[in-house]
């Protein structure tokens, strides 16, 4: 029978699986509607879906809305502006010569986010859980840092600025959803997905409005295909909450590195792109590090 102590790792495959196919999708977005604009699209394109979640959760579950305490607005803020600040950090390394090096520091994200996880929630971390998160980062920072490519002051600052923003978000998000303290932890997640796609997409609209309003209307123009790329944004969201509801935010981050072996399986069997021996010891070591994790949970 199936074990549901494994539904957590389940959640998070799922939801790494909808995020590579709505980065994808972001991608193409991104010529029409520039960088902040396909980037945008996933809060709020995303809302509508998750509004649409809640609905289907209340009405299976026969639940009214949970009543949140004030702590849980302080831990829901925390994850919904870190998380836009993480993605304005990445926006900022886009522009940078040593991209590469910053993607390499924003993967130690796991790492931050045990730490952050154990100073906030109280988090355990077990030394076998060590071990998994040090070795899976290990692969994925093995295969970004190309040979050749070097490190300035600035990259190592945006990458490692980024993956703290990332990791506070995931820490902020988890700590959200424990506060509501509901016997159901799907209710808890789903509600924390809407109020969160709710405020950012209120800040980042309210940011274009003020700064650039040309793209909010190319935003409605190409609604679209971004109605899709937001139906994949609340989809991903949805799972990685289930999954926060049900393990600490370091495990899930870790386990979430997979996303990494996603794309380098597009490369290899779609693009027909050769796997160097750099890319394959650190394939192995996220393996490694993965199943260390499972076992370990």
């Amino acid at each position: 029978m199936f074990d549901p102590s494994w539904l957590w790792a389940a959640f998070t495959i799922v939801a790494a699986a909808a995020q590579t196919v709505r980065n994808a999708t972001q991608r193409g977005l991104t010529t029409r509607l520039g960088t902040v604009g396909a980037t945008h699209v996933r809060f709020l394109f995303g809302f509508p879906f998750a509004l649409i979640f809640l609905i289907a959760v209340m009405v299976a579950l026969g639940q009214e809305l949970p009543r949140p305490p004030l702590i849980y607005w302080a831990w829901v803020i925390d994850g919904a502006l870190t998380q836009i600040a993480a993605t304005a950090l990445m926006l900022a390394a886009m522009n940078d010569r040593s991209f590469v090096v910053v993607y390499a520091y924003i993967k130690t994200e796991p790492v931050q986010v045990a730490l952050f996880g154990l100073v906030f929630l109280g988090d355990a971390v077990t030394p076998v859980m060590a071990a998994a998160i040090l070795i899976a980062t290990t692969g994925v920072v093995t295969m970004a840092l190309k040979p050749g490519t070097s490190a300035d002051l600035k990259s190592t600052l945006l990458g490692l600025g980024a993956g703290a923003m990332f990791a506070l978000s995931a820490v902020g998000f988890r700590g959200g959803i424990l506060s509501l303290a509901l016997p159901s932890y799907v209710m808890a997640a789903t509600f924390t997905v809407v109020v969160g796609l709710l405020l950012q997409s209120v800040l980042l609209s309210l940011y274009l409005w003020l700064r650039n309003p040309d793209v909010l209307v190319s935003i409605v123009r190409a609604w679209r295909p971004s109605l899709f790329a937001g139906f994949m944004g609340a989809l991903a969201s949805q799972f990685w909450f289930l999954a926060f509801a049900l393990a600490t935010a370091a495990s899930v981050r870790t386990l979430a590195l997979v996303e990494v072996l996603f794309a380098q399986a597009i490369a290899r069997f779609v693009f027909k792109q050769a796997t160097t021996a750099r890319e394959a010891i650190g394939v192995v070591l996220i393996v490694v590090g993965v199943m260390l994790l499972l076992w370990a949970g």
